[in-house]
């Protein structure tokens, strides 16, 4: 069933405009009575196709759920900045797997150094249509943002709002991830290096404002595979896969 994504929703006058009504009647050509899904706010809208006209799509509320799709933790993924075709990769496979936030950190051993403001300007708004395609295609009740690229230190700052922020650091000292404490845990922040992984200093600024170091084991992971596989056991541990 196709998938639709609003900020505001009025249940009695449910409306699709824009790129949405002409991808209903020009791309899909839905007709009268077919059904359609709209997401607010983590909330399925349920609704069949009332009537079409050319720059309008007017729908019927047939019911309304939780998406069941959206877990019972939101999980922000401060990811180091790499090299932009991996950057794009991670944010539709995190998506995929359940993050609300995308956060993307410049460290010390990034590889890739893109300006601030070329990055808001040019970067940014193709890495959240990436992040709604990837809701869109996996069944989510929301888009999860791709914030504008930070430094380290404001991401920690960003990190002390949380519950629980994991550190994956590839040098031994950490803890099983299995170890880290997650009940009752509703917010969670997973910071994730480079292709360079971060440096002493900064896994340590990390950890001494209460990030969890966690160790994945002998076997380096890139730093693409990396969000996945923690956000994969994240899921696990909290009974969201």
């Amino acid at each position: 069933m196709p998938r639709f994504f609003t900020n505001e929703i009025d249940e009695n006058n449910i409306v699709l405009t824009g790129s949405d009504a002409n991808h209903i009647g020009r791309s899909l050509r839905m007709r009268v009575g077919e059904a359609v899904t709209v997401c607010c706010s983590g909330v399925d809208y349920c609704c069949t196709i009332g009537s079409i006209t050319a720059d309008s799509v007017y729908l019927d509320l047939v019911e309304k759920h939780r998406c069941a799709a959206e877990p019972n933790v939101e999980v922000t993924l401060f990811q180091a900045v790499p090299k932009l075709d991996k950057l794009e990769y991670i944010i539709q496979k995190s998506v995929e797997l359940g993050v609300s936030r995308i956060v993307p950190v410049l460290t010390r051993r990034c590889i890739s150094r893109p300006d601030e403001k070329d990055f808001a300007k040019k970067k940014l708004p193709r890495l959240n249509k990436i992040a709604e395609e990837a809701a869109k295609q996996s069944g989510r009740g929301l888009i999860p943002e791709v914030t504008p690229m930070v430094d380290l230190r404001e991401a920690i700052e960003m990190m002390k709002q949380l519950d629980r922020t994991v550190l994956l650091y590839e040098e031994e000292g950490g803890c099983s991830f299995g170890d880290v404490e997650l009940s009752g845990v509703r917010t969670v922040g997973l910071f994730i290096g480079s292709e360079g992984g971060f440096d002493r200093e900064e896994a340590e600024m990390a950890v001494n404002s209460g990030a969890k170091q966690v160790w994945l084991g002998k076997r380096i992971l890139r730093c693409e595979t990396a969000p996945i596989t923690a956000l994969s056991i994240l899921m696990f541990l909290t009974n969201n896969m």
